[in-house]
């Protein structure tokens, strides 16, 4: 069996589960192979001391950089944290000399920033936390940042977005090296229901948009998230919020940060996935219970928007039974 080393960068201000989160996913593929050494991890500061995490707990490093550096990496993992924001310049420049080196090229949350400033995601797709999107967009505009995505793959480069994140691309990582049965092992023991697509978006449709200050538009998200079904034009949903279809849309937009049609295209969809991983509905009763009327006009929201049809995609994010 292949074995591979799996290098994580520590530094002062690491969000400490970035680290974990990515450790226990490896370390639990180990056992899931009957293979402890499956990925080898080791932990290493700049210095080779203890770093303090933002929540203040203490993380032990193995070795430091320095030494662990000239040895061959499959996996060079960088997590992010408030330390990722401030780097010290010694780590910026040692990921400039050893990331182009490891096989796989890895960061979680805004550990994706530090790769950033050490140029070593120019050219490339990457993500970040949701919160730092914007900001790496504009600082970095080599790096084509796509914010929706909680993780993103590009050649042997990727990126993941906040915290949680880590654990779907370590996963997503343990199905490339060893199947999809491996990795699905693994989420159970995580106590992680399924591995989620790497373009399932870091929010619900709900949290993707803002909430409205006035309460008769604040009720009436609520009340689309809840009849995804439902006639939900802008004249239906104008005549329910008791406004002309013109004031609605533009105080919807107002207060939300998107548009009706946006908003009903979010629910729609992530209404459709939770059906299409959590029942055994057929697309066709998927696509009229999620509002799309016919499987087509599912299929093409579904390709548009995830780039994979409604088929394909319960194929591969459906657990199967245990």
């Amino acid at each position: 069996m292949t074995q591979r080393s799996v290098l994580v960068v520590l530094f002062d201000g690491v969000q400490s589960l970035d680290v974990t989160g990515p450790a226990e996913a490896f370390t639990a593929a180990g056992r899931v192979l009957g293979d402890p050494a499956a990925y080898r991890l080791r932990f290493a500061s700049l210095d080779g001391a203890p770093v303090t995490a933002h929540s203040g707990l203490r993380l032990m490093a193995d070795a430091s950089l320095k030494d662990a550096g000239p040895k061959k990496t499959d996996i060079l993992l960088v997590p992010g944290g408030d330390g990722a924001h401030h780097p010290d310049p010694g780590l910026l420049d040692w990921l400039r000399a050893h990331g182009p080196g490891a096989d796989r090229l890895v960061s979680v949350c805004s550990g994706s920033l530090l790769l950033a400033e050490a140029g070593l995601l120019d050219g490339h797709r990457a993500t970040t936390h949701w919160a730092s999107c914007a900001d790496m967009a504009r600082r970095y505009p080599a790096v084509r940042v796509e914010a929706d995505p909680i993780f993103v793959r590009d050649g042997r480069v990727a990126t993941s977005a906040g915290v949680s994140a880590g654990i779907d691309l370590a996963l997503a990582l343990v199905e490339e090296d060893h199947g999809r049965g491996v990795a699905l092992a693994v989420a159970r023991i995580l106590v992680v229901f399924l591995r989620r697509p790497g373009n399932q978006a870091q929010f619900s449709a709900q949290l993707a948009a803002q909430t409205a200050r006035r309460e008769p538009l604040r009720e009436l998200q609520q009340w689309i998230t809840e009849h995804p079904g439902d006639d939900l034009s802008v004249e239906a949903l104008a005549r329910r919020a008791r406004l002309s279809p013109r004031h609605f849309a533009r105080a919807f937009h107002a207060e939300t940060g998107t548009t009706p049609g946006r908003y009903v295209e979010r629910v729609r969809l992530e209404h459709a996935r939770r059906l299409l991983e959590e029942t055994p509905d057929g697309v066709r009763e998927v696509s009229r219970a999620a509002g799309y009327g016919t499987p087509e006009a599912m299929r093409r929201a579904f390709v548009k928007t995830l780039g994979t049809a409604p088929a394909e995609y319960r194929r591969r994010f459906r657990p199967t039974p245990a």
